[in-house]
C-alpha cells in the first residue's frame, strides 16, 4: 500500500486537484442544470463532467509515465501521457457536440430558467474554483519550466512558458482557462434572461461554450499529436545543455546536438570534441564526467555521448561565447 501512494504522489498534482474540483463542480451544476432548466448551466456542466473525466485520465497517465525504463521499453514510458491526453482530446470534443447542439435547441426554443439564486451561487462558485485551478496551473507551468517568477508575473510567464510544461498541466491549463470563461459566460446568461426578456442569450452562451471546448480540444489535440511524433526541445534548453557541455574545461566544441522532448524530459544525443592529445581512456572519463553532469537536470531523462578529437573548425555557433577553453 505504501508503495501504491508514492506512485501516487509522482502524478501531475494540477490534474489531480482539477479533477476532484470539477468532479464536485459537475455535480452542482448537473443538479441545478436539471432543476432551473438553465441551457448555460447545462452547458457549464457538461464542461465540468469533461473536465473532471479528462484530468483524472490524464492523472493516471501521468503517473504510469513516470515509469523507469525496462529492457523490453528501453526509452520510458513519457510518451504514454500524450496518449492518455489524446483520449482526454475525444471527450471533450464529444461534450461539445452535445453542447453545441443543446444551444441550437434552446435558440430554436427558449425556455426560461428558474431558480435565479441557486444557478448564480453555483456559477459564482465554480468562477471561483476554476479561477483557482487556473492560477495552480500557472504556478506549475512556472515550475516546470523553471522560471523565476512571482505574484502578478506569473500570469504572461505562464503563457510564455506554457509549450515547456508537462503535458498534462498544458491540458489542465487550456481546460481550465475555457472552464473559467465558460462559468462567466454562463452566470452573464442566468442575470441577462432571468432580469431581461432576452431568453436567446441562454442558447447563444451555451453554444459559445460549446466552441470553446472545441478550440480547447484542437489545441491539445495538435500539441499530444506533435508530442506522441517526437518534437526538438525548445531552443532555451538546448542552449542550457550547451553551456553544461562547454563548462566542461576539456571541451572545445559541439559537433552534433540533437534534443528531443518526450513527455515532461528530454532525451540528449550529442557529439563533442575535446582537446587534443588525449588518451581513449582519460577521453572516456571527461565524456562520463559530462553525462553525468547533464543528468543532474532534472529534465534530463537519459544522455547518449560521443567524444572526437577536435577537428580545428567552429561547428557550434550559438554559444560561441560562452565557451571556457
Amino acid at each position: 500500500m505504501g508503495s501504491f501512494w508514492a506512485t501516487l504522489k509522482k502524478g501531475n498534482t494540477s490534474s489531480a486537484t482539477a479533477a476532484l474540483g470539477n468532479t464536485g463542480l459537475a455535480i452542482a451544476k448537473g443538479f441545478a442544470a436539471v432543476y432551473s432548466g438553465s441551457g448555460a448551466m447545462f452547458a457549464s456542466a457538461m464542461h465540468s463532467v469533461a473536465d473532471a473525466v479528462n484530468q483524472f485520465f490524464v492523472f493516471f497517465g501521468s503517473v504510469l509515465a513516470e515509469k523507469k525504463p525496462t529492457p523490453r521499453f528501453p526509452s520510458g514510458f513519457g510518451r504514454v501521457i500524450n496518449l492518455f491526453c489524446m483520449v482526454a482530446v475525444i471527450v471533450v470534443t464529444i461534450m461539445a457536440y452535445e453542447t453545441i447542439i443543446k444551444g441550437f435547441h434552446l435558440i430554436s426554443e427558449p425556455v426560461k430558467s428558474s431558480h435565479f439564486w441557486l444557478n448564480f451561487i453555483i456559477l459564482f462558485l465554480a468562477v471561483i474554483v476554476d479561477g483557482y485551478v487556473l492560477v495552480k496551473a500557472m504556478f506549475e507551468i512556472v515550475h516546470e519550466a523553471r522560471v523565476e517568477a512571482k505574484g502578478f508575473a506569473v500570469i504572461p510567464a505562464a503563457f510564455r512558458n506554457v509549450g515547456r510544461a508537462a503535458p498534462p498541466t498544458r491540458l489542465v491549463f487550456y481546460e481550465d482557462i475555457v472552464a473559467t470563461l465558460g462559468a462567466l459566460l454562463a452566470l452573464i446568461a442566468v442575470i441577462v434572461t432571468t432580469f431581461t426578456s432576452f431568453a436567446l442569450l441562454d442558447g447563444i452562451a451555451t453554444i459559445l461554450i460549446g466552441i470553446l471546448m472545441v478550440g480547447v480540444a484542437f489545441k491539445v489535440g495538435y500539441d499530444n499529436m506533435v508530442g506522441l511524433i517526437g518534437i526538438a526541445a525548445p531552443k532555451e534548453i538546448e542552449d542550457r545543455v550547451a553551456k553544461v557541455i562547454f563548462a566542461d574545461p576539456d571541451v572545445t566544441d559541439i559537433n552534433k546536438l540533437r534534443i528531443v522532448q518526450e513527455g515532461r524530459f528530454y532525451h540528449v544525443e550529442s557529439y563533442v570534441e575535446l582537446r587534443t592529445g588525449l588518451s581513449l581512456a582519460v577521453a572516456d572519463d571527461i565524456k562520463y564526467r559530462i553525462r553525468d553532469s547533464l543528468l543532474t537536470d532534472p529534465d534530463i531523462s537519459d544522455v547518449t555521448m560521443g567524444i572526437l578529437e577536435d577537428n580545428g573548425e567552429d561547428d557550434w555557433k550559438p554559444l560561441m561565447g560562452q565557451r571556457t577553453t
